[in-house]
């Protein structure tokens, strides 16, 4: 059995075992009726119920259910001026070698962004999205269910090192550990496809993601992200935001087809990847 297949098999298991207890919590009356005056994070909407963070059987705190983030589209100065959940607290100016500067000077989406392609997103554009991810998580896994192209991530939480002479992917390989009551990320062996944000800004196949994500009470999780990737940035830089809980909905059925209309139309160009 190839490994891909193992862990989307692994992957579903875990969305059936967790299923129930990602969507037993009972709607807040505010998101229930429709209430919250669009304070909400993400795409507005009800405001996020109240109550002490949840914590799992084995005594951590526990992520899951259906977030909301606040759509950011260029990491440098945070989440569009339209959303109202997160923090503007991108860098504003980011730190490019060379070789970074060249790369983003040189972007032009619509002489070929792959999301045209409808290829896959990559990590760190998938969480600057607007839509919501489904989070499911159990004592040895992390599962994220993103509604963008359905595509999902598996993280093991049981703090074992990288796996050695995995092929480089769009989303890299990924661990988990706790550091008290968060969550921490490294994410690293990227194929160096994709972007970082809507608005183009590069990175290599050197980059090395951390995640921090820290459920501070029932209706709020904290996330930070730093990224290290000394070809394309002089030093680390990060970006941190608010996502928001909903009870009230759930992930759509989403689907990007490879047979854009557009991209044979001529109207979006092929990405490019030897020049």
């Amino acid at each position: 059995m190839s490994t891909g297949l193992q862990v989307g098999i692994l992957s579903a298991a875990i969305a059936l075992s967790a299923a129930g207890l990602a969507f037993s919590q009972e709607p807040a009356p505010d998101q229930a009726k429709g209430k919250g005056g669009g304070k909400g994070g993400g795409r507005g909407g009800p405001a996020a119920p109240m109550g002490p963070a949840p914590r799992a059987a084995d005594g951590k705190p526990d992520l899951s259910g259906l977030w909301f983030r606040p759509y950011t589209p260029n990491m440098a100065s945070g989440p569009a001026r339209e959303n109202r959940g997160g923090d503007p607290t991108g860098p504003k100016e980011l730190p490019f070698t060379a070789w970074g500067k060249a790369r983003w000077d040189n972007y032009d989406a619509y002489m070929g962004d792959y999301t045209g392609a409808c290829l896959p997103f990559g990590l760190m554009r998938s969480m600057n999205s607007p839509d919501p991810i489904q989070f499911i998580q159990n004592a040895s896994f992390l599962a994220l269910l993103y509604e963008q192209n359905t595509w999902f991530k598996l993280i093991p939480l049981d703090g074992r090192p990288h796996s050695k002479d995995l092929d480089p992917t769009w989303f890299g390989d990924s661990v988990g550990h706790w550091e008290g009551d968060t969550l921490v990320v490294d994410t690293n062996n990227f194929n160096g496809k994709t972007r970082l944000d809507t608005v183009g800004h590069p990175h290599s196949d050197q980059m090395e993601i951390t995640e921090r994500f820290t459920r501070t009470d029932l209706g709020h999780m904290s996330y930070q992200v730093t990224i290290h990737d000394p070809k394309t940035f002089t030093e680390d830089w990060s970006n941190k935001r608010t996502f928001t809980l909903r009870t009230d909905t759930q992930i759509m059925e989403y689907s990007c087809e490879e047979n854009n209309k557009s991209l044979w139309e001529g109207r979006i160009k092929v990405p490019k990847y030897d020049q």
